[in-house]
């Protein structure tokens, strides 16, 4: 399975979930949701609210009065990839409504679309919902509307994404979502604690716990004591992640920065209470690298930190995204990053290749690395963490795992180890004596076979 993020595709909400009737005098909305998690959340909140409010969700373009795109801005690519949707969304069905990250900008898209019938930036809910409002009027009945206990989702019923705040106060030089998304707004922790509740009480299994920088939870609301049932609990990611421990779903953290404090987390994943995987941006190794990078970590003191971890919770999994290409890349540099790979042996990697996204610092340094080299580099890392990842892999036949059933077919049941997150990571593969099971079980599985990236096994009976 690739180790890099899926594909963006322009799907019309086909896995929202929505079980109570709907009437034939519903006006229908069709959403097309890019980009990352967070921008997940933000469409499945926009559809929620559509949803209270009387309108029907369609999953295709002919069924729609009205189309939402939910955008990405964050690279060159995506932004191509989202003005494309945008395009598509017209020409199927002529009336739509542009919100997200690349909204932050609305006179790029409406240079190129400029029929479209509104902007919003990202997380601007309620201006989504008047361009709705205004392109197609709601027809609310109060005694059909309801929605379900989990409300729209554009996830399977058994994982739920869990975003718990918005922004960032890092001034990384090749990133501009702090200019789009603005600085750090942590949600109260009894918001997300009384959310995280209502999801695992609607059948979710396994909730993923996500922002832009999930490591700095709450340190814009230090003082800020919260009454959570008869206790009060402070908006601190320790704290959060303790109580979202008791409840009964897998725990799992995202987009983690290796801050002193994270050390906190270790002792809970070692008890059981989250998961032991951490999702942590590294980005590169080198320190003059992370310094032009702006980057708040240097790769030494982290691999320390990684040791310190795995002496508390030896079975933790860690996942990384990096940057390979970056401006003023060295060969020395480069080979130092793969120096570390082979130290920090990382379990989960993912690469990308430097480009320059409009409105980043980073477009403006010297000495920018060509399209060929940072091809090249590229298959390195990806050759040198492969070799890791299948030998890490291989350790594991023979022994038990404890997995979450995704998918069941005719061939297989697809699931995922506590090592695994959806989407991004690898599968595990049981093609015997699955017809039983369904998705969000969590079942014991022998490990029987391995590959790069994914595992086969055998269910484990009683």
């Amino acid at each position: 399975m690739s180790q890099n993020p899926p594909e963006l595709r322009p799907d019309l909400a086909p896995r929202a979930i929505i079980t109570d009737p709907i009437r034939a005098d519903q006006p229908k909305i069709g959403m097309v949701s890019l980009g990352c998690p967070k921008a997940l959340v933000d469409s499945e909140r926009i559809l929620t609210r559509l949803r209270a409010e009387g309108y029907a969700i369609s999953p295709d373009y002919a069924g729609a009065e009205a189309v939402i795109v939910n955008t990405c801005g964050f690279l060159d690519s995506a932004k191509a990839e989202s003005l494309e949707a945008i395009g598509e969304a017209l020409k199927e069905n002529g009336k739509v409504i542009v919100t997200g990250c690349l909204g932050a900008n609305p006179e790029y898209i409406t240079g190129a679309h400029p029929s479209v019938l509104a902007v919003t930036g990202p997380h601007q809910y309620e201006q989504v919902l008047d361009a709705v409002h205004s392109a197609v009027p709601p027809n609310p009945n109060p005694f059909i509307d309801l929605l379900p206990a989990r409300g729209v989702s554009l996830t399977p019923r058994h994982f739920s994404y869990l975003k718990i705040s918005e922004g960032c106060n890092h001034k990384c030089k090749f990133c501009i979502i702090p200019d789009m998304r603005g600085k750090l707004m942590s949600r109260p922790a009894h918001a997300i604690l009384r959310e995280a509740e209502k999801l695992v009480e609607a059948g979710v299994r396994e909730l993923l716990v996500i922002s832009q920088d999930t490591s700095a939870y709450g340190l814009d609301r230090k003082y800020d004591l919260n009454p959570w049932k008869d206790r009060e609990v402070r908006s601190h990611i320790t704290d959060l992640a303790r109580e979202l421990g008791d409840m009964d779903a897998w725990i799992r953290l995202h987009y983690v920065y290796p801050y002193p404090h994270v050390r906190d987390l270790i002792p809970l994943m070692a008890d059981g209470l989250i998961l032991p995987y951490l999702d942590i941006p590294f980005q590169h190794s080198h320190p003059d690298v992370l310094r032009r990078m702006a980057r708040p970590a240097a790769g030494a003191k982290t691999l320390d930190e990684i040791n310190a971890w795995r002496e508390i919770c030896p079975d933790m999994t860690l996942r990384s995204t990096f940057i390979v290409g970056f401006p003023g890349e060295t060969e020395a540099e480069f080979e130092h990053l793969l120096e570390w790979l082979d130290e920090a042996q990382l379990d989960r990697v993912g690469c990308f290749k430097y480009e320059d996204v409009a409105g980043a610092r980073s477009n403006a340094l010297p000495d920018h690395v060509s399209p060929e080299v940072k091809e090249e580099r590229w298959h390195r890392f990806m050759e040198r963490s492969q070799a890791i990842s299948t030998a890490k892999l291989e350790k594991k036949v023979g022994f038990v795992q404890e997995v979450i059933v995704d998918e069941v077919d005719d061939e297989a049941a697809t699931c995922r180890t506590k090592a695994d997150a959806p989407e991004i990571d690898g599968n595990l593969f049981i093609d015997e004596g699955f017809e039983n099971l369904k998705p969000g079980d969590i079942v014991k599985v022998m490990v029987d076979e391995a590959s790069e990236y994914d595992l086969w096994g055998t269910l484990v009976k009683n």
